[in-house]
């Protein structure tokens, strides 16, 4: 069985963050494994408050998974501070870690801010380099990228200029433009289109993370780039597809759709 480490923050409400990652990881039939970064106080109608780990507990954490479990790939997500991206960049350098994953969370989409601003630069400077793949909204890339994305286009340009900052692969999410959503995906030489259809649903909640965690567990599955983007494309549309309704506010997809559609259909 391959095995994908997440290290990301948690969600009390379990939509996004390392709950989300874990339920992705098991439909995929992964093992999944968890370093929590951040404790938040949330719902589906938004961030009430976020606690942070100590670095050298989140240290502590990478250390115990490493020196015991072969890690086939990693997801990483809430990372707040500019000292605990050094601490994830510094340990999975050491452990020379493959398959990194990095969707870099900068606000909730309640707006709550799980980036503080200083942080950014840490990102770029740090971690970028070490990932295999980022994969931001279009907030997050333009935002990385220094333009204001409005078309495919600026997506192109800001993939070429966030690809500068050492990652092997961008893959920018444009959900957040009009029309069909199409993400970009750029390996410093081609742009891939991945074309997906607009679903109208207010349950959304943990898509981003859903989306990079199943990337991850197809690069750990040994699927090349551009079939790992693809394959976990489908899977996030018929999450959202098949979403529901939990609490007041923006409700999770369903992670285990594939699960119900075949007990369904016996």
């Amino acid at each position: 069985m391959k095995k994908v480490l997440t290290i990301a923050g948690s969600d009390s409400s379990g939509g996004a963050g390392i709950q989300a990652d874990i339920k992705t990881f098991s439909a995929h039939l992964v093992y999944g494994m968890s370093v929590i970064t951040s404790v938040t106080a949330q719902n589906t109608k938004g961030v009430l408050a976020a606690f942070d780990l100590p670095k050298e507990f989140i240290e502590m954490q990478i250390r115990a998974i490493y020196e015991d479990i072969d890690v086939d790939a990693v997801k990483i997500g809430m990372l707040s501070s500019s000292e605990i991206i050094k601490t994830v960049a510094k340990a999975l350098t050491y452990y020379n870690a493959k398959n990194i994953v990095l969707d870099p969370v900068m606000v909730s989409k309640s707006g709550f801010k799980l980036l503080k601003d200083e942080a950014i630069s840490t990102l770029v400077e740090d971690l970028i380099p070490i990932c295999t793949i980022i994969t931001p909204n279009i907030d997050e890339a333009s935002l990385m990228a220094g333009i204001k994305i409005k078309n495919i286009e600026d997506v192109e340009r800001a993939c070429q200029r966030i690809y500068e900052f050492g990652a092997e692969n961008v893959l920018i999410k444009g959900g957040h433009l009009d029309g069909e959503p199409i993400d970009v995906l750029y390996d410093g030489k081609d742009f891939t289109y991945f074309k997906g259809k607009r679903i109208i649903s207010k349950n959304t909640h943990g898509t981003g993370c859903t989306l990079s965690s199943a990337i991850a567990c197809n690069l750990a599955l040994s699927y090349s780039i551009v079939d790992a983007v693809k394959r976990s494309k489908e899977y996030i549309q018929g999450a959202i597809e098949n979403s529901f309704s939990i609490g007041y506010g923006v409700g999770p997809i369903d992670h285990f759709f594939r699960f119900r559609l075949n007990k369904n259909d016996e």
